[in-house]
């Protein structure tokens, strides 16, 4: 077709034919929870209790940016940037100011490969086929599934993700870089849904910077029936070899099974320094009262262990939530959880003596957008 029109509006035109408009959009989200919780058995002796606002009870606060651009063909180029922060003090709730940040492309038919910090093929696993709460996917102030997913994220991440049908799968890898805390990550995960049922299973190694390994594998599934759903699920962690004795391999590991947050499912204690094993077995259910209310209740059952005795030890994990919706977008819920630990573990999240046992209570509001 000849071009009638001046000679600049012609060359304009030409640059900007239908096969280079890219279709590009950027889209804003977020949640805003706060809550306040109630904790007993605190302090080093276990004689104290805890009242505080917390930035996040069913839900971590955080704002991200999600984007994508239609490159043709069925090709899509896709990006996200997401921060994490506590909406009672608007402070960052991690070191890392993105607790994802990653780029990639993605087809229609041949999957998506991804590059950057995001989560690993364990959470990926977990919170997609046996969540907890599928309207969360977990209670983020009493989370004990999660502090079995080594960290839950991985930096310098490369991850492809395809689904065929009613199959969806995963892989990862991670380079060490040379970093002295390690950091190097392989792994997997399959996984089935159809007609309210779904089964997978993942694996995952994180490296050390002594080159020493852990070795991570989950298997579960849930099913859904009118208003019922049920969960069931199986999680280890295991050292290749002994306990560790390199203290930044030890820091890192602490900072998995121990780390700063016991609700976690984790627990400190002078076991956590002769153990090279832990499991989880989590069972649960939800049951929708009203359009408006559900209501879930979850057991979980940790053993750690290590070559002597001196490593045995196990945790109870108890937790029932109530949430009603007021809309599609805000909700609010109350909590109530119960922790009990046996054997030389302690609920400090170290390695000195301290409380075995805590009540915890929780109420809070989260708004979604």
């Amino acid at each position: 077709m000849t071009c009638t029109k001046p000679f600049i509006a012609c060359a304009l035109i030409a640059t900007l034919t239908p096969a280079t408009w890219a279709q590009s959009k950027v889209e804003m989200y977020g949640i805003v929870d706060a809550a306040i919780r109630h904790t007993t058995n605190e302090g080093a002796a276990g004689n104290g209790s805890l009242t505080q606002m917390i930035g996040g009870g069913m839900s971590q606060s955080r704002f991200g940016i999600n984007v994508t651009e239609d490159l043709g063909g069925g090709l899509r180029a896709i990006a996200n940037l997401e921060n994490r922060f506590l909406a009672d003090s608007g402070q960052v709730a991690a070191a890392s100011f993105f607790q994802q940040s990653w780029v990639g492309l993605q087809s229609s038919t041949f999957g998506r490969l991804t590059m950057g910090r995001q989560y690993n093929v364990l959470f990926d696993l977990v919170t997609t086929t046996y969540a907890s709460y599928p309207y969360s996917p977990y209670f983020e102030a009493y989370k004990p599934e999660i502090g079995f997913s080594l960290g839950a994220r991985a930096s310098n991440m490369l991850k492809y993700t395809a689904e065929y049908g009613a199959f969806r799968g995963g892989l990862q890898y991670s380079p060490s870089e040379d970093s002295p805390t390690g950091g190097r990550t392989a792994g997997g995960f399959l996984r089935y849904a159809a007609n309210g049922f779904a089964l997978g299973a993942a694996y995952q190694t994180l490296q050390f910077g002594s080159g020493r390994k852990i070795e991570a594998w989950t298997l579960g599934g849930s099913y859904r029936i009118d208003k019922w759903y049920f969960n069931l699920g199986y999680g280890e962690n295991k050292l290749d070899g002994g306990p560790l004795t390199a203290p930044l391999d030890l820091a890192v590991l602490s900072g998995i099974w121990s780390g700063s947050s016991i609700t976690n499912g984790n627990f400190g204690g002078p076991a956590f320094l002769v153990a090279n094993k832990r499991d989880i077995t989590k069972v649960g259910f939800g049951y929708q009262l009203t359009p408006q209310i559900n209501l879930g209740a979850h057991y979980f059952r940790t053993n750690q262990s290590g070559p002597t005795l001196a490593g045995d030890t196990h945790g109870d994990f108890i937790t029932v939530a109530l949430d009603y919706a007021f809309s599609k977008r805000t909700d609010a819920y109350i909590e109530a959880d119960r922790t009990s630990l046996k054997g030389n573990a302690n609920l400090n999240g170290g390695t000195t003596a301290g409380p075995k046992s805590r009540n915890g209570y929780t109420i809070g509001l989260r708004h979604r957008f």
